[in-house]
């Protein structure tokens, strides 16, 4: 296999050649091919490594959108306090370092013949393939709740162009006064922990600003959630008699949803009217993972912890939503930050080396829950022969306190999440 050396490649890029403007000349025809699907965290954050640190291997995303919409920072489009055009990426960094891209969706995986079809009815060959697909949502795993209605009860969970974010953005400004805005919140494994809460908080902000006779009434499957002490502090402090957020065992859980009636059904039979319903549905690993067959009966695919390939598929390295990786998050931040692993642990054992020991994983989760508000969840993992395990008092969550003596906290940590989300799209689009 043809090789250049990174201080090769140093030299060609000071003689004077546009960075990766010419891909052909660093890429032999027999360099080894390292195929990742999905253009999201995960994938995409993986492509930049691979092809900054590792140029010695041809680099393919396969991605049906030609721009990416991130789920952080949507909830503020809620909130009024971001755009849609603020929380889109495009891809034009990343063809210009001299990654391929191929704007289709991938249909199937052939582990045998190392090959992913292509829904052009094209095939992609690899050496090593790298599944970052994120989630896929359960269509019909909520009774009475599948793709139709999703466009009235929107999910905005899958953030494709947007087009579900904007939906529920439009149904809050079309609230009636005294409305009732009803969240489902489904039981774990799912995206983004933190995440209905933090949503819950920014509806909230908008109601109080646009509707202050609207309520908020959030069912959950639960007992239990992310920085649930903060979020609930901010709630008595910013959104007094806004909130009820009912647990699971308080009969929070719901088990149906019905369209025309506008109503979520919970456990022990108690019909709630809504006006306007957003519902979180029980997920899964994406399609192209469950049909290729990665998955078990979680739904998501079981991976080594420590090279992230697959347990039921040689070859292949799932990384981001799609896996189980539990106590790991299902977050923006893991799928960047184990990508990089995922890529060197492939790439080593493409050229027949170990991969990298002793990886650690970080995860810091930011939420917005009001002008100048922010809280945030941190926690360091590692591999392990039994899984991933948490290093012990290795994170921890935003002090606690009256919002007198937190006030520069917060500001502060809404300031940190802003320059971490600047900084997280950089390190995956620029």
């Amino acid at each position: 296999m043809t090789s250049i050396s990174r201080r090769s490649f140093g030299k060609l890029a000071a003689a004077g050649l546009a960075t990766f403007a010419t891909p052909s000349l660093l890429h032999a025809k027999d360099a080894a091919r390292l195929v990742i699907i999905g253009g999201g965290f995960g994938g995409a954050s993986a492509a930049r490594f691979a092809r900054i640190n590792f140029p010695q291997i041809d680099v393919t995303v396969i991605e049906p959108q030609k721009h990416f919409v991130t789920c952080p920072y949507g909830n503020l489009l809620l909130g009024g306090t971001r755009t849609l055009s603020d929380i889109t990426h495009q891809y034009v960094a990343l063809k210009k370092r001299g990654i391929n891209f191929i704007h289709d969706w991938a249909d199937a995986i052939d582990p045998d013949k190392k090959l992913v079809k292509l829904r052009s009815g094209k095939s992609v060959a690899y050496d090593k393939l790298i599944v970052s697909p994120g989630i896929g949502i359960k269509w019909g795993a909520l009774p009475g709740y599948d793709q139709d209605a999703a466009q009235i009860f929107p999910h905005a969970w899958v953030p494709e162009r947007g087009e579900q974010v904007l939906l529920l953005r439009k149904q809050l400004e079309a609230l009636p006064e005294g409305g009732v805005v009803g969240f489902s919140i489904p039981a774990n494994p799912f995206r983004c922990p933190p995440g209905p809460y933090e949503r819950i908080s920014l509806v909230a902000s908008y109601l109080k600003k646009h509707k202050p006779r609207a309520k908020i009434l959030a069912l959950d499957a639960k007992d239990a959630f992310s920085k649930q002490g903060l979020f609930q502090d901010a709630w008595n402090e910013l959104y007094p008699g806004l909130i009820e957020w009912v647990p699971g065992s308080k009969d929070g859980k719901v088990v149906s949803v019905d369209i025309k009636e506008k109503v979520f059904q919970t456990e022990f039979g108690t019909r709630h009217k809504v006006d306007v319903g957003n519902v979180i549905p029980p997920q899964s690993a994406a399609k192209i993972a469950v049909d290729a067959g990665l998955v078990n009966e979680t739904g998501f695919v079981p991976v080594n912890p420590f090279t992230f390939e697959a347990v039921k598929a040689k070859d292949i390295h799932v990384i981001g939503d799609a896996n189980i990786g539990g106590p790991l998050p299902k977050s923006g931040f893991i799928a960047n930050s184990t990508s990089k692993q995922a890529v060197a642990s492939a790439v080593a054992l493409l050229e027949g080396r170990e991969p990298p020991k002793d990886p650690v994983y970080f995860n810091t989760c930011y939420s917005h829950v009001g002008d100048d508000y922010g809280i945030s969840v941190v926690g360091v993992f590692r591999p392990s022969d039994k899984g991933f395990i948490e290093t012990p008092n290795s994170g921890g969550v935003s002090p606690r306190g009256p919002l007198a003596e937190t006030k520069l906290q917060r500001k502060l940590e809404a300031q940190y999440a802003d320059s971490w989300y600047a900084s997280i799209t950089k390190d995956a689009f620029s």
